[in-house]
């Protein structure tokens, strides 16, 4: 499958996606001779003649615009968005793990789908206490947990 990643995908998700996907085609688009800036609207016709099957986008609004929609629609590309709602390393760092988890599983299901698919990429909770648990030991020993006294 040959991927092509829309402009607002960060350099250094690009690069994390090279580094896991090895069985397709990943092309950025600022790398392509006078694709960046290109709206939406012809930008999927412009891959679909190109040869690309797929975009990754993090654009959540493309799907609420009636005229980039219709040229998703019939472009024919399946649409692969995720969320990256938030700024900084953290953001890039939960927009990595969110595509690292569900982007493998996407591309294995759009190679064998019959027809055009609309992938939504589910985020990963960015709230410390959802991410990890800490615990005292001393104030709430596991079990098993050697006593100190």
């Amino acid at each position: 499958m040959r991927l092509l990643l829309d402009e607002n995908v960060s350099r250094p998700l690009h690069q994390a996606i090279k580094a896991f996907i090895l069985n397709h085609e990943i092309v950025h688009l600022l790398d392509l001779d006078r694709w960046s800036g290109t709206k939406d609207e012809s930008l999927y016709p412009r891959a679909a003649d190109e040869g690309f099957h797929a975009v990754l986008t993090n654009d959540a609004r493309q799907m609420q615009r009636s005229r980039e929609v219709a040229a998703i629609a019939a472009s024919g590309l399946h649409r692969i968005e995720y969320p990256h709602r938030h700024p900084g390393l953290a953001g890039v760092g939960l927009a990595i793990a969110t595509v690292a988890a569900g982007l493998p599983v996407a591309l294995e299901l759009l190679t064998e789908a019959e027809g055009q698919r609309l992938v939504t990429l589910r985020g990963i909770d960015p709230m410390p206490a959802s991410r990890l648990r800490v615990v005292d030991p001393a104030v709430s020993p596991p079990k098993h947990w050697p006593d100190s006294a």
